[in-house]
């Protein structure tokens, strides 16, 4: 089992490499540092303007090789003796005060993307704050909105699955993917504005928006919590039923039914059980993906939380932010992906046995 682990989290670095350049390229290579400045501070900005921009957050190094940080050079004029100047050869020598590292560690490569594999996102190119704190102060207002989201959706869309692969082929079964399937077809925006209208400012049940942290944090979660509940349930149920019907038929349960077990034995502990390998599988990146994919309910509801950052990000034109986020989500899904590995080696002994 731990050579199974070790060899994915293997896998994994060459992944978190390419990820990196793929981030750098985007944001340094096709938008390049000048082009930043230059939307940063307007089009008719001077050229000193924008030299000062870009050396106080760092964007005037070199993008992966930094030679005079290291080599400073000098012009040798080659003379006859005539002292007709024939040619001028330039010769590179080492600073005294340099370090061979500073060719590598003076540009921006290193200094604003490989320090995110250690977790220094840099500073905000607007307001200069530390990227790294702020994500860690986010991250909880996220976790209280998505865990709730996540383990009342999963139980429900296993329950109901099961419940509605049970009478496959029949009138409950119809109605209920007709149901998932409306489910599945309105947009979550829908959901949003009807709930804050309906509960929020009619009813006045409920905050609008906002965010509190202690006794008070219930009642500002409790409305998002339920909307994303709301428009969660369309797409597992129909995902999780898929998975029921394949194990159902299957000979296992036909043999158990011939046995005598009673039917709700075979649902929930025959059945449930070989179909949970294709769930937890898909479990670890939901759960994951929902810290960073509760954008709408977060921005809609003023809650700070990642979702919501990404969002003042964009709007701000902040691309420091923008990038550390981009790459965060990228490290988040990865290590779901990780998970998966792991869960699906916990439930399927195949897999770790080769």
């Amino acid at each position: 089992m731990l050579t199974y682990i070790l060899r994915r989290l293997v896998y994994t670095i060459p992944i978190l490499i390419g990820v990196n350049l793929i981030v750098f390229t985007l944001f340094f290579m096709v938008n390049t540092p000048d082009m930043v400045a230059r939307q940063a501070l307007g089009d008719k900005a001077k050229p000193e303007a924008l030299e000062r921009w870009k050396i106080d957050r760092q964007y005037n190094f070199p993008l992966f090789l930094n030679l005079p940080a290291y080599f400073q050079t000098d012009s040798v004029q080659v003379v006859t003796d005539s002292a007709v100047v024939l040619t001028e050869k330039t010769t590179w020598t080492p600073r005294a005060d340099g370090h061979f590292t500073d060719i590598f560690t003076q540009t921006i490569f290193f200094k604003k993307s490989l320090n995110m594999f250690w977790g220094d996102f840099g500073r905000s190119d607007m307001t200069k704050e530390l990227i790294g704190p702020e994500i860690c102060k986010r991250i909880l207002p996220s976790i209280c909105i998505t865990i709730p989201i996540f383990l009342a959706t999963i139980m429900f869309n296993i329950f109901f699955a099961m419940i509605i692969a049970t009478f496959r082929g029949t009138y409950i079964d119809t109605f209920a993917q007709f149901f998932t399937v409306i489910m599945m077809s309105i947009s979550p925006l829908i959901f949003i504005i009807a709930g804050q209208y309906l509960f929020a400012s009619k009813l006045q049940l409920v905050p609008v928006s906002g965010f509190e942290f202690g006794s008070d944090m219930l009642k500002f979660l409790i409305l998002p919590i339920v909307i994303g509940f709301t428009y969660s349930i369309g797409g597992g149920v129909r995902l999780y039923r898929t998975f029921f019907l394949e194990e159902i038929n299957k000979d296992y349960v036909r043999t158990a039914r011939a046995k005598g077990v009673p039917e709700g034995k075979v649902l929930f502990v025959h059945v449930l059980k070989n179909a949970m390998i294709p769930v937890l599988t898909n479990v670890p990146i939901q759960l994951l993906l929902l810290i960073m994919g509760n954008l709408l309910l977060e921005n809609f509801f003023s809650i700070p939380g990642l979702g919501n950052y990404m969002i003042m990000s964009i709007n701000a034109q902040d691309f420091a932010i923008v990038r550390s986020m981009v790459f965060f989500s990228s490290l988040l899904y990865i290590f779901g992906l990780l998970l998966a590995d792991i869960c699906y080696s916990l439930v399927d002994p195949r897999v770790r046995l080769g």
